[in-house]
């Protein structure tokens, strides 16, 4: 069988309802953290996916009434017409290049705190609303009087959803977030007239919205639904059985079924805690049940999986987040046999942290992602080099890397010299921790990119002083030489050197990345919060150690709560027998003995260890840069015009930054200087002329 046979089956026109996609690749709904803020950055963004391939592309969630609001989140609105024009902008160029424009509509009910609008929430029954941010509102159980109201927003919201051109309208039912769920579950409905009690009854709700919207929209546009596929709440909740039997209950209502698995922590678990095509178990067989399209999810990266999802009848159509956010043209990849070109996920949830943090999102793999209007960055072309000839790039972590590729496509002469053995910088060595193999993508993707420019050379083992800088005459000098981990204690506890005596081992996590093995009674001090601290104690505990991870905030790894990872760090930690200390900070090492002050309270306490972790701050690595720097009176003399520090060498942060950064160098060099203004396009608020 050919390549291009083989994935044929990927590139078939679907019909969903009245309308047809021209393949089998579907962007689910997913959020950017963008919405009402930024419309134009989220409109290019979903431009360039129709360009990219996808037979449908979706907006994200879009609240349909006021008084179902998620504020501090920031999603799409469409409460009254003066929202239909930057709606109708991101249709509009979803068409552009042949794409169908689905639309989600959302009433978040439970979800819903309404802290802008003030109103009082809704839901199937009155409790307290379930936000990230554990909100001290409740929300009132829903009359049957606010259910015909509820019906009249959702025809509203449809009719402006067809004015404004899309061709499929999705009811939003699925990660615990809309109310068609919350009427669903048992977990959220405890009523006991017609909407409750059994399923037909729960799932009234859900069937009248369908009718509903269907009368609203007639023949033009298809109806879509998104549920979860089962609810992970102690029995009580939403089960798989259940939602089988929901299927086969209403298997005609809606024009296609789109499966999302439990909560959206399950749904987009990163690929620390979830495999590819994760959901596999729970969809299999729903096929079965209706004749209508099923549509699922499983961060598919792969066209082998993804044909065999559709040939064994799991799924009608690959539906897909975070990899179209990974590479937007990951479709016309396949179709073009290019598959050693497709940027893969790597499932780290960057991009969800954008929109926890209400923030606009980011990609490790695609630096591109949400700057495509606002910078004019595109994921697959790149501008013409400037009036420069030749660049050095010193370390061939992920932002040198980033940089000699863009360099390289642009057509600057480029050499990218790197200290060690093997290129990726940090990502060479984290890809080796508990879990974090897939991360090694971002190494893999640039290194195969740059071999095959014939004008980016690699020179490992290549260890620069300033004198080799300045004697080869690049134009151009990028240092991303990286950053190490601190051995002092400093970060955010400490801003000063931790007391410490050599009564104990003390390493780092590069250290134990570069094979140091950690014994005895281990203690890890994550004054960092993300990953790092609980992927070294799991690694710590696996060869043998006795582990304690001690750490001043009030959650182990406190800031994965933004890339849905949290709740799973913790379970696995504990599963391992690794002990977690949290609000305590260390503060002295003596004689053996970690002392220990509580975060709040300043109480004492402490332990006997044999090793301390210290997991705080990182030090950008500036040797060279500061040697260059004080000579830059040479510079000029040596045909040297610039030198730049980039990534993690000017501060450490994420991969993201530094991949982010790698590309910012190689999209402006020699562009003009932005001067004090924003280097980025901007929407401006219009300020309403009403009294």
């Amino acid at each position: 069988m050919s390549l291009q046979s083989r994935y044929d089956i990927l590139f078939e026109p679907v019909r969903i309802g009245p309308v047809v996609s021209r393949n089998r690749f579907y962007q689910v709904p997913h959020c950017n953290g963008g919405g009402y803020r930024d419309p134009s950055a989220v409109a290019e963004m979903r431009r360039v996916k129709a360009e990219g391939g996808w037979g449908v592309v979706f907006t994200e969630q879009v609240e349909i009434h006021h008084t179902g609001e998620i504020t501090p989140y920031i999603e799409l609105h469409l409460w009254d017409d003066s929202d239909v024009p930057m709606l109708a902008r991101m249709a509009d160029g979803i068409h552009e290049f042949g794409a169908l424009a689905g639309i989600e509509l959302a009433y978040s009910g439970i979800n819903g705190p309404n802290l802008y609008s003030r109103e009082v929430p809704m839901s199937a029954t009155a409790l307290p609303v379930r936000t990230f941010t554990s909100d001290p509102v409740s929300a009132r159980e829903m009359t049957r009087r606010d259910i015909r109201d509820l019906l009249r927003w959702h025809r509203n919201a449809c009719k402006r959803a067809r004015s404004a051109g899309y061709d499929l309208v999705c009811l939003y039912g699925a990660h615990g977030f809309g109310v068609i769920q919350h009427f669903l579950s048992r977990t959220t409905n405890q009523r006991t007239d017609e909407y409750g009690g059994s399923l037909e009854n729960r799932s009234r709700l859900m069937k009248e919205l369908l009718v509903e919207c269907r009368d609203a929209i007639g023949d033009q546009c298809a109806i879509t639904i998104r549920l979860a596929l089962g609810e992970m709440t102690n029995g009580l909740g939403l089960s798989n059985s259940e939602i089988r039997d929901l299927i086969a209950l209403h298997s005609d209502l809606p024009d296609l079924w789109d499966m999302a698995q439990g909560d959206w922590e399950s749904c987009s678990g990163p690929s620390r805690f979830k495999e590819e095509g994760a959901q596999q178990e729970l969809v299999s067989g729903l096929r079965d049940l209706t004749d209508k399209p099923i549509v699922g999810v499983g961060r598919f990266t792969s066209p082998d999986l993804m044909v065999k999802q559709i040939q064994s009848g799991v799924l009608d159509m690959i539906g897909a987040a975070r990899p179209s956010i990974a590479d937007p043209f990951l479709p016309n990849k396949i179709r073009e046999g290019r598959m050693e070109d497709i940027r893969e996920c790597i499932g780290c949830n960057i991009c969800i942290s954008g929109d926890m943090t209400m923030s606009l999102s980011r990609c490790t793999q695609n630096a591109s992602f949400m700057e495509e209007w606002r910078k004019g960055w595109h994921p697959e072309r790149v501008p013409e080099k400037g009036d420069s000839r030749s660049v050095l790039v010193v370390g061939a972590g992920p932002a040198g890397l980033e940089a000699a590729r863009v360099l390289g496509k642009r057509g600057y002469e480029v050499v990218l010299a790197e200290a060690r053995s093997a290129v990726g910088g940090r990502v060479a060595l984290e890809r080796k921790l508990p879990g974090l193999a897939t991360w090694g993508r971002v190494a893999d993707y640039r290194e195969y990119q740059i071999s095959q420019t014939d004008n980016v050379e690699i020179y490992l083992h290549s260890e620069l002083t300033a004198s080799q800088v300045l004697e080869f005459g690049f134009q151009h000098v990028a240092i991303a030489t990286g950053a190490t981990w601190r051995r002092d204690g400093v970060a955010r506890y400490h801003v000063t050197r931790m007391e410490m005596d050599d009564s104990v081992t003390f390493l780092t996590p590069d250290d134990v990345m570069n094979g140091a093995c950690p014994s005895g009674r281990v203690l890890v001090f994550d004054d960092d919060h993300y990953y790092m601290g609980g992927v070294i104690a799991e690694l710590a505990r696996q060869q043998g150690a006795e582990v304690s991870l001690v750490t001043p905030a009030a959650r182990v790894s406190e800031w994965t709560v933004n890339t849905l990872e949290q709740a799973s760090i913790h379970c696995r930690l504990v599963e391992q027998g690794i002990t977690l200390i949290t609000g305590q900070a260390v503060t002295r090492i003596r004689n053996g003995v970690a002392e220990l002050s509580c975060a709040y309270t300043a109480r004492q306490d402490h332990m006997e260890i044999d090793t301390l972790i210290l997991v705080t701050a990182q030090v950008s690595n500036t040797k060279l840069w500061h040697a260059l720097e004080s000579r830059s009176e040479q510079w000029a003399d040596q045909g040297i015009r610039t030198v730049r520090l980039v990534g993690d060498a000017l501060a450490p942060a994420p991969i993201a930054w530094a991949t982010y950064a790698g590309y910012r160098y190689a999209q402006e060099l020699d562009s003009p200087e932005p001067g004090d203004d924003p280097p980025f396009r901007r929407e401006i608020v219009t300020l309403n002329s009403g009294a």
